[in-house]
């Protein structure tokens, strides 16, 4: 019989919190120090880390240059294409540093640097008494889109995360989020089921983002998004259809100094059929304008994991073949 530090250190259980741990605190420190730091030099230490880790050609950052490729159309060149995955390696470490900063950087300077067009959109919405549902991909800095919506509201929304492991990391980011004044609803083990609390809220005339680019679940809905099939949650149509609030796709992206912000005209989600038809069909309308909005600055689309079924991460550099 073993016993001792020896023996816990072995156990994959204790060896998997520790890791956890480790983690936690690696973010924690991070976060910690990045908000120390003064702006000019966390930016050019971010931007020096986004090139350090496209160098590496890790495996996040083949699939996003295979992502890349397609939301390009092919139509790069692989020179054409490393530069650009290496300026949406250098972007996605800039939202990660804007991220860690955004409490510090106060409200007022975050709506200072924002642009925002269809601003009508939603306040066609608003006058009407009607919830709000925006469906978003992981593009520009979409916390920073969260500040901008906070403000406008005059209150908070509510939003769905991913429950990270460690369980303290996930606290950590939804602590984090609730500062910047948005509801975060567990994706998975809540106390209720998220689309019954997001359901009540938009009943109330609330608001409600969502992510939409990367489908988490198994009951995904097909569409096609940069002309390829893959799945999209139709969580935000169903919630519109069920409640009533308008559905509208919006896009991020950074600007030299600040952030700008695209909100797309609604897209319809009653009428007649059945709800799984008309779901079906909101969806793909929220893809078509994903698509459009992402191919403007594809640069700052930030998906890293894998977006279609036959899309797997590119070869790494020295493996592909070379004209």
């Amino acid at each position: 019989m073993t016993d001792g530090p020896a023996a816990a250190a072995g156990t994959p259980g204790l060896r998997a919190r520790a890791t956890a741990r480790l983690t936690d605190l690696g973010y924690a420190a991070g976060w910690g120090v990045v908000q120390a730091l003064p702006e000019p030099v966390a930016r050019g230490a971010s931007d020096a880390a986004g090139r350090w880790v496209a160098a590496r050609g890790g495996r996040g950052v083949r699939q996003l240059r295979a992502n890349l490729r397609v939301a390009t159309g092919g139509r790069l060149d692989e020179a054409a294409l490393d530069e650009l995955t290496v300026r949406g390696v250098r972007s996605y470490a800039r939202y990660w540093q804007e991220a860690f900063r955004l409490p510090r950087l106060g409200v007022q300077r975050v709506l200072a640097g924002t642009e925002l067009a269809g601003r009508e959109h939603l306040e066609a919405a608003r006058d009407q008494g009607r919830g709000l549902v925006v469906a978003l991909p992981h593009s520009g800095n979409w916390d920073a889109a969260g500040v901008w919506l906070v403000d406008w509201l005059g209150g908070p929304f509510t939003t769905v995360a991913e429950r990270l492991r460690p369980e303290s990391l996930y606290r950590r980011f939804v602590a984090y989020r609730e500062t910047l004044g948005m509801r975060v609803v567990p994706l998975t083990g809540g106390p209720r089921p998220g689309s019954a609390v997001l359901r009540e809220w938009l009943d109330a005339g609330g608001s409600v983002c969502l992510l939409v680019d990367r489908d988490l679940g198994s009951g995904g809905v097909p569409v096609d998004l940069f002309g390829r099939r893959t799945t999209m949650p139709g969580g935000p149509a169903v919630l519109a259809a069920q409640t009533g609030a308008a559905l509208h796709p919006a896009v991020s992206h950074f600007t030299p100094t600040g952030w700008r912000h695209v909100v797309h005209p609604e897209v319809p989600v009653d009428g007649p059929g059945r709800l799984r038809d008309r779901v079906a069909g909101a969806m793909q309308g929220v893809a078509d304008a994903l698509t459009a909005g992402i191919a403007e600055h594809p640069e700052d689309w930030h998906v890293l994991g894998r977006v279609w079924d036959d899309v797997p991460p590119d070869a790494p550099p020295d493996q592909r073949r070379r004209p």
